[in-house]
């Protein structure tokens, strides 16, 4: 893995950007993810899609160097930390929590977090129901674009075309910003791009080795 970073000040707060699917806030100590998608894979396989087993577990080792290196203190999740109910991949996290036992833990519910959560209270996470207030920023899985509020959102798993030489294209994720919001793209590799909703917002996509405002 190679972090590349890209630091902006956004709301007089310094976010640095990254290469890796997250954001780092940096007065807060806070690494800030969405779109985990735990348990997809175990779905998808459960059904009889032929989907590798070590999705979810490329996708922790990445978060725990993210945190490592960031000597991050808290994890806000943006929403769909699940994708269905407890099955195999959440072990995997279970495990991952308790390496993790001191780092605190935010969970701000998304679309795909409806199923009874009981079977998380072990593993000390703060469950939001709709959206959290951090001032100067509102943190909600589905974007809201509000002139009061600057809103910190996942959801879209937001992407873009890169146009290359010859007529060639290549589709890449990214984060959206604009002056009243920010979309995170999804943090698991596991996801689709959606493409089609750039407009009025500047992006900031990346590869395995860059990071580069559009």
């Amino acid at each position: 893995m190679t972090l590349q970073t890209l630091e902006k000040t956004i709301q007089n707060q310094t976010l640095v950007f990254t290469n890796q699917r997250a954001l780092f806030w940096q007065e807060q100590k806070a690494v800030i993810i969405s779109d985990l998608h735990i348990g997809k894979t175990a779905y998808f396989r459960k059904n009889g899609i032929p989907i590798p087993s070590d999705i979810l577990e490329k996708d922790l080792t990445r978060l725990s160097i993210l945190i490592e290196n960031f000597s991050a203190e808290q994890l806000l999740i943006v929403g769909d930390f699940l994708h269905a109910g407890k099955n195999k991949d959440f072990e995997l996290f279970e495990e991952w929590r308790s390496k993790n036992s001191s780092l605190k833990i935010i969970l701000i519910k998304g679309n795909h977090d409806i199923h009874k959560a009981d079977f998380l209270k072990h593993l000390d996470i703060t469950i939001i129901d709709n959206s959290l207030n951090l001032e100067p920023f509102t943190f909600i899985h589905e974007p809201l674009d509000s002139e009061n509020d600057f809103s910190i959102s996942g959801h879209l798993h937001p992407g873009v075309m890169v146009k290359l030489e010859r007529r060639k294209t290549v589709r890449l994720p990214c984060f959206r910003v604009s002056d009243n919001q920010l979309i995170l793209p999804a943090f698991s590799e596991f996801t689709g791009l959606d493409t089609k909703s750039c407009e009025d917002f500047d992006c900031i996509a990346f590869t395995e080795d860059l990071i580069f405002e559009l």
